[in-house]
């Protein structure tokens, strides 16, 4: 079963291939998007369900001295990355600390899939669909496939106990569930996980204040639901550690040629999503990603799909669905997916990384827009729903 929990599918009830997808909604001319990311780097040919591989873009940077200045104008920046002609993401560089800590976590995610089996057993928690713990072969593949590539460890890097009121418990399983700490066999794990995820928290806060500087911006009547605000006071920010096991010869047959094949294609459901780049090694030793074909794809506005990239000691920030529709579309989600490297290069490579959700509380009121693309089909007559309600729907939808 597909758990990812925190990131919602392109829905179709008859998938078409990725060349016929079509998500755009207020599609800018061609011409726009090519003035937008005139910094495309290169074009490569690769082998995936296109003929003739995508564009190469960096994100759109932001440092972190500017994030701090609270009077300081990013509107440009914030447009161009996640607005209506972006890409939905934007990376912060120069943040003090982080690279440090994104090594301590994952260095840390081959040593936790290493584990015997019976200690990750006690890590895993079905009753929140395996939205907290640790869990490996849960997750179906496009395929249909069980996906045993990779393994993940989920947890809130904010408060270990969310709530403790058992009807909360009971109906918002994935969120409000307790973590669950390799305390014994992994100590180091829970330190290193939570400085991590409060530092990408603390940054993404900073970014949200100036998405609602924006948001304000150009549109002055969207000031009554606060991007910052919604996120400070959540209990539902939930960290997960991926952890991608070495390439062996005989995981070819799972196709890992294609371009979605570490994770399908998809919208993230929450608010801000914080990413880390990967970490590749070989034999415990730290290795370039050995295929300059696999990463981090984006299918845009004008239908079109890129490869995007950004630096090492950056994090980037996706824009979810719930940002979406809080600022009734002007701060725009993309589908994305991911794709593993191949050939005999990636033998015997293994990946960690690192994604922090930012989402808002389970009892989040979410008043959708007249005119909303996302789930039509869910939104009740009065047209809100809490976050909690719109995720158990999903969940309950395309989870089984």
């Amino acid at each position: 079963m597909d758990f990812p929990l925190f990131r919602a599918p392109i829905f179709y009830l008859n998938p078409p291939s990725i060349e016929s997808q079509s998500i755009s909604v207020r599609s800018p001319t061609s011409s726009s998007f090519e003035r937008r990311f005139s910094h495309a780097i290169s074009c490569r040919r690769m082998s995936c369900e296109l003929e003739t591989a995508p564009p190469t873009l960096r994100t759109v940077t932001i440092s972190y001295s500017e994030l701090q200045d609270k009077d300081g104008d990013l509107s440009m920046k914030i447009e161009n990355g996640f607005g209506p002609n972006g890409l939905g993401i934007i990376s912060v560089s120069d943040v003090p600390g982080f690279p440090l800590l994104r090594q301590n976590l994952l260095r840390l995610s081959p040593r936790l899939a290493s584990l015997p089996e019976e200690v990750k057993k006690e890590l895993e928690d079905p009753d929140s669909r395996y939205g907290f713990g640790w869990s490996h072969g849960k997750e179906t593949l496009e395929s249909g496939k069980l996906d045993m590539l990779k393994g993940s460890f989920y947890a809130n890097p904010v408060l270990d106990t969310p709530t403790t009121e058992a009807s909360l418990v009971q109906r918002y399983p994935s969120y409000c569930r307790p973590n669950i700490w390799p305390s014994n066999a992994l100590p180091e794990l829970e330190e290193a996980f939570k400085a991590l995820g409060k530092l990408m928290l603390d940054v993404g806060l900073m970014l949200g204040y100036h998405c609602d500087r924006y948001v304000t911006k150009v549109d002055p009547l969207c000031n009554d639901e606060s991007l910052k605000q919604i996120l400070l006071h959540s209990r539902c920010h939930k960290g997960r550690l991926l952890y991608y096991f070495p390439v062996q010869q005989s995981d070819c047959t799972q196709d890992l040629g294609n371009m979605s094949s570490w994770c399908g294609w998809h919208t993230d459901h929450g608010s801000l999503t914080g990413l880390t780049c990967g970490m590749f090694t070989r034999d415990g030793v730290e290795i370039a990603c050995p295929d300059s074909a696999a990463g981090l794809y984006i299918r845009t506005r004008t239908d079109r799909i890129v490869k995007v990239i950004f630096g090492e000691d950056e994090i980037a920030y996706q824009i979810g669905e719930t940002t979406e529709i809080i600022s009734r579309g002007h701060l725009c989600a993309t589908p994305h997916c991911v794709q593993a490297p191949k050939g005999e290069k990636a033998l015997g490579v293994e990946r960690s990384t690192f994604a922090l959700f930012m989402q808002p509380d389970w009892d989040e009121n979410l008043h959708f827009p007249t005119e909303v693309h996302l789930h039509q089909e869910l939104i009740p007559p009065n047209g809100t729903l809490t976050f909690g309600e719109y995720s158990e729907i999903l969940l309950s939808k395309y989870y089984h």
